[in-house]
């Protein structure tokens, strides 16, 4: 199994580096069943993040035939307001210049195929619903950029990782833990994902929000 860390100018490091060395040790203590590369749309190259000076080495490009997992962070930047929305230092800013590139195709491509599995965090729900790939889907992203989710046509749920079936969404930074766990639990089992959760010392937090079951009556 392969899981690709999607990389584009101005990333959220802790995006790509949390749920990678999560997903990492499930593929070291499976003895292999798992493996993880850091691609770009480009190919290979030297990615800046959103924090400069830190970069990361894209190993090769995205490539939606060969993966099982595709995973997709969000940006460094200010969120926007009434007065400076046109500054191109914006997380929004930042996201619409990555898919300005072939990696808006290559993620449909990604979505489209069956058997993968896309997985975001934080702001790569974004990126997803700026790409047109959301629409009438659930999803999750950072608390600020729940408004901008909800007007790409996604279905916003307040949780803090939500499985859509092919799509599985964290919410705010450090949601890219409990994505990664929740991903080796789901795919590797729980004996993996809980051997892992001991290692880094972190215990997923919330409930995983799925489509199923009994609605909730309102109050």
């Amino acid at each position: 199994m392969l899981a690709q860390f999607v990389l584009f100018d101005g990333f959220d490091p802790l995006d790509v580096i949390a749920p990678f060395e999560v997903l990492g040790a499930g593929g070291t203590l499976t003895g292999g069943a798992l493996a993880v590369e850091l691609v770009s749309a480009a190919g290979a190259r030297d990615v800046p993040s959103g924090i400069p000076p830190i970069s990361l080495r894209a190993n090769g490009k995205l490539d939606p035939g060969r993966a099982d997992i595709v995973v997709v962070p969000g940006a460094m930047g200010r969120m926007p307001t009434d007065e400076d929305d046109h500054r191109d230092d914006t997380v929004l800013s930042v996201l619409t210049r990555a898919l300005d590139t072939e990696l808006s195709a290559l993620l449909k491509e990604s979505v489209d195929r069956p058997g993968l599995t896309v997985a975001s965090v934080c702001g790569g729900s974004l990126l997803l619903g700026f790409a047109g790939l959301l629409a009438g889907r659930p999803a999750t992203t950072h608390p600020l950029g729940m408004a901008a989710l909800g007007q790409t046509g996604a279905h916003v749920v307040h949780a803090r990782v939500v499985d859509d079936g092919d799509m599985i969404h964290g919410g705010a930074v450090t949601s890219g833990l409990d994505v990664g766990l929740y991903l080796l639990e789901r795919e590797l089992g729980p004996r993996v994902a809980h051997a892992v959760e001991q290692l880094i010392s972190h215990e997923r937090r919330g409930t995983v929000w799925r489509n199923t079951g009994a609605a909730p009556v309102p109050a």
